[in-house]
């Protein structure tokens, strides 16, 4: 959810002229875009093949798990493909005089839409959907990922000036090496929808 453009913004917001409104702007535009999809895909989910209420039973939530593996297999396919693709969009340049209400969109969007993330997210959904669980129960992975991206943020609280010099050469670090990090993530929900699709 956070590698990539996701995180890197972060860090540049983290240390951007306004950088507590950017960052905190950021951070909620994320929260509402992660937990919309989420909420929409279990609600989708619930209603055609969830546990329990769903409209076409056992036969739907197998499909569910089919949908979600094949939208998870070509996020996987295109992580790799656009792994040596480490030029940072020209946008991210535009983000150190940043005001919160385009860190506010950036943070919307770009958590919520993004491809990998909308996967991730639908996911998500879906698999508490499939298996009768609250959709309370999505709060950890949501607070999850804001953590992380709100670790630059905190970072500059805790380190002060020095962030300035370590915050680059993570943002260097993840921008290199962040398509290894998405494509841990999507074998690990690869393998939970295979667990449930013939478990």
């Amino acid at each position: 959810m956070i590698s990539g453009p996701q995180i890197i913004s972060s860090i540049f917001l983290s240390t951007s002229e306004r950088w507590r409104a950017n960052s905190t702007a950021y951070v909620f535009g994320s929260t509402l875009s992660i937990s919309l999809v989420v909420v929409v895909a279990y609600l989708l989910g619930n209603s055609v093949g969830g546990s329990g209420g769903g409209l076409l039973g056992a036969s739907a939530r197998q499909l569910l798990y089919v949908v979600v593996l094949v939208l998870l297999l070509y996020a996987a396919v295109e992580t790799y493909r656009k792994r040596t693709v480490s030029e940072p969009p020209e946008w991210m340049g535009e983000l150190t005089s940043a005001e919160p209400q385009f860190s506010f969109r950036l943070g919307f969007l770009l958590l919520g839409f993004f491809p990998t993330n909308i996967i991730t997210s639908i996911s998500v959904g879906t698999y508490l959907a499939a298996n009768g669980a609250p959709v309370t129960d999505a709060a950890g992975f949501v607070l999850l990922t804001l953590f992380i991206l709100a670790l630059p943020l905190l970072g500059v609280f805790v380190l002060g000036e020095r962030a300035e010099t370590v915050l680059p050469e993570i943002r260097d670090w993840m921008n290199d090496n962040s398509w290894i990090i998405s494509e841990a993530v999507i074998a690990l929900f690869i393998v939970l929808t295979l667990q449930n699709l013939f478990g």
